[in-house]
């Protein structure tokens, strides 16, 4: 495939990413189209897969109010309450849709849909995959449905763009770097969680459509809002692994050395106060925390949760005997790309923003557990139902572009990524200062007056917009807390 208008190739669709934003845009545009799914290496490594805990979803019509009241509560009162009301309303169609297609969720012995409970949830409204492996199931079942053609070991370095229209992205893929043309492009690719030294993320989440935004001028809103998860498993060559949500929500204790359930000192929720807190109340205290798992019947643990067994058992632990020691990653990106409520970036009629790496609002600044995976599909499907009342199926005006011949990486950027990590992680995570705020940003400003590869460039670009955000907001609120306010 080549850029000349003689032989050109116009997709209805292109989208980029493979992660169950991604997938379910896919899966809700008719056959009929052509569409093309780009994914930066193979499907599925994309935090969607990786999901543990679940999908949260009102379990009756009595519900739908208390979780669009916890989703506000968790969000620290910032929400957009059209935007949380959708995503409740909306949720429960679509998870009807996806279980009249023939995914199953796990059930009662009665053969009833299983709900549990995660924290700052007022009730039992998760719903779950083989235990703990919800993301991976939803994932295969989207691609074992999957019609239309993906593309994998495809990067996207910019989104071709002008005026108010999308025509495209620029690819670098097999080594060539190619323009390719669509009527309309979404966007999502996911958050930007491996800029972090650590992170619960894909390696592939970096940010980089976000980078690129900036450069075009497209609206991020609510950068400083990055949300650390509390309970992950550091490894000796400080590899992160996620100990899910689930496990508290379960009435799995967290403690110190000294066995004191410490969480309550903090908050009167303990275990199942939102991840904030329980992610401040693990740094702030003077002794290591763990997971206390000694409670629960070995069988029924592993049964439940078997992906973390495994985890556990690979690491050498005796599964329900031994403490489980935890410190907080970063985990989710809560703002990203504006967007409306059909996904749709302003100012642009044919583009939109899905999944992590859109804000759509509904989070605030906080984001509740499993609402993730529920506004993926939510806002994806909504994002394709505009589309598909869009003219622009039917009418297409062409541009060509120029292709890009930017080098990606340069000598040095390896160095300049790693330190970019150490500093965010330091200074710009679970507690921020304003003095430590404008010594990253001059370093960052510094650093891209240089000659940088495309890819450290982008990433440069995102850590700089989201300290800039943080430096704004000097209110505590949610995710954001300013130990100098």
């Amino acid at each position: 495939m080549n850029s000349h208008q003689s032989n050109l190739v116009i997709y209805d669709y292109i989208i980029v990413g493979s992660g169950l934003a991604g997938l379910y845009s896919a899966f809700n545009i008719p056959e009929k189209y052509k569409v093309l799914i780009l994914t930066k290496t193979m499907p599925w490594e994309c935090n969607s897969f990786y999901a543990q805990g679940g999908i949260s979803v009102p379990k009756d019509d009595k519900d739908i109010y208390l979780h669009i009241e916890d989703t506000i509560k968790a969000g620290a009162g910032s929400c957009d309450i059209s935007a949380v009301e959708t995503l409740v309303k909306d949720g429960r169609k679509e998870i009807d849709k996806l279980i009249s297609m023939g995914l199953n969720f796990d059930k009662t012995v009665d053969g009833k849909l299983l709900y549990t409970k995660e924290g700052a949830h007022s009730t039992d409204r998760i719903l779950h995959i083989g235990g703990d492996a919800t993301g991976r199931y939803l994932h295969s079942f989207l691609i074992h449905n999957l019609k239309h053609n993906i593309w994998t070991n495809s990067q996207v370095i910019d989104i071709l763009v002008d005026n108010s229209r999308a025509y495209g992205v620029t690819v670098y893929i097999d080594g060539i770097i190619e323009n390719l043309y669509c009527k309309n492009l979404i966007l999502a690719s996911g958050g930007i969680g491996r800029l972090y030294k650590y992170s619960t993320n894909a390696t592939t989440v970096s940010g980089d459509i976000h980078g690129i935004a900036i450069e075009k001028g497209i609206k991020l809103r609510d950068m400083e809002m990055l949300q650390f998860h509390p309970t992950t498993l550091l490894s000796q060559n400080n590899e992160t692994f996620l100990i899910s949500e689930a496990l508290r929500g379960e009435g799995a204790y967290v403690v110190d050395e000294d066995g004191d359930r410490f969480l309550f000192k903090y908050d009167k929720r303990g275990e199942l106060a939102s991840r904030d807190i329980v992610s401040r109340a693990i740094i702030k205290h003077p002794k290591q925390a763990f997971l206390s798992i000694s409670h629960f019947k070995r069988d029924w643990f592993i049964n439940r949760f078997p992906t973390i067994s495994r985890l556990l058992k690979n690491y050498g632990f005796n599964i329900t005997d031994d403490l489980i020691p935890i410190s907080p990653a970063f985990h989710y990106t809560i703002g990203g790309i504006e967007t409306d409520l059909y996904g749709r970036i302003p100012n642009y009629i044919n583009l939109y923003a899905v999944g992590e790496v859109a804000s759509t609002g509904v989070h605030g600044a906080n984001r509740l557990a499993s609402n993730s995976l529920l506004e993926a599909i939510v806002f994806s499907n909504r994002a394709v139902q505009h589309s598909l009342n869009n003219q622009h199926l039917n009418i297409y005006t062409h541009k060509n572009f120029p292709k890009s011949n930017k080098k990606l990486i340069l000598n040095g950027d390896d160095f300049i990524k790693k330190e970019l990590s150490n500093l965010l992680w330091k200074y710009v995570s679970i507690e921020r200062r304003g003095a430590e705020l404008q010594m990253v940003l001059d370093k960052i400003d510094v650093l891209l007056r240089n000659e940088n590869g495309r890819l450290i460039k982008l990433n440069l670009l995102v850590a700089r917009e989201v300290i800039i955000s943080a430096l704004k907001n000097n209110k505590s609120q949610g995710a954001h807390f300013r130990a100098d306010s």
